[in-house]
C-alpha cells in the first residue's frame, strides 16, 4: 500500500449522517465524503439543494443535474475521504462523455440506413 493510500480516512454512513446543519455539512457522492460546509452560501441552486442531501448519499442529485468540470473541481477540494465499504464509482462525466462519443455515430448510422433503402427503392424501380 502507498502513503497516499494510507492517509486516506474512511468514515461509517453513521459518522456522515451526523453532519446535517449549514454549518457542518457533508455528503457522499460516488462514494466519497464531502465537507461541503465551506461551500453552501456559494452554491448557485441556493443552499437549500445541498441541505435537502445533507449527511447522505447524494449522487443521484448531484449527477442527475449535471454538473459542470468546475464543479467537479470545487468537490475535489472539499473531499474528505471515502465511504466505508462503498465500491468505486465511475463518475458520470465519463460515462456522460462515453454516451456523448457514441451520438457522434448516430449520423454516420442514419446515412447508412438511407442508402441501403435509397439502393433498394432503386432496383426494385430499375428492373
Amino acid at each position: 500500500m502507498s502513503t497516499e493510500e494510507e492517509q486516506v480516512k474512511v468514515f461509517e454512513f453513521d459518522e456522515v449522517a451526523k453532519h446535517t446543519t449549514h454549518d457542518d455539512c457533508w455528503v457522499i457522492i460516488n462514494g466519497k465524503v464531502y465537507n461541503v460546509s465551506s461551500y453552501i452560501d456559494e452554491h448557485p441552486g441556493g443552499e437549500e439543494v445541498i441541505l435537502d442531501v445533507a449527511g447522505s448519499d447524494a449522487t443521484e442529485a448531484f449527477d442527475d443535474i449535471g454538473h459542470s468540470d468546475e464543479a467537479h473541481e470545487i468537490l475535489e477540494k472539499l473531499y474528505l475521504g471515502n465511504l466505508k465499504g462503498a465500491k468505486p464509482v465511475e463518475a458520470k462525466r465519463a460515462q456522460a462523455y462515453s454516451s456523448t462519443e457514441s451520438s457522434v455515430n448516430f449520423p454516420l448510422i442514419a446515412v447508412a440506413v438511407f442508402l441501403l433503402a435509397f439502393g433498394a427503392y432503386y432496383y426494385k424501380n430499375n428492373l
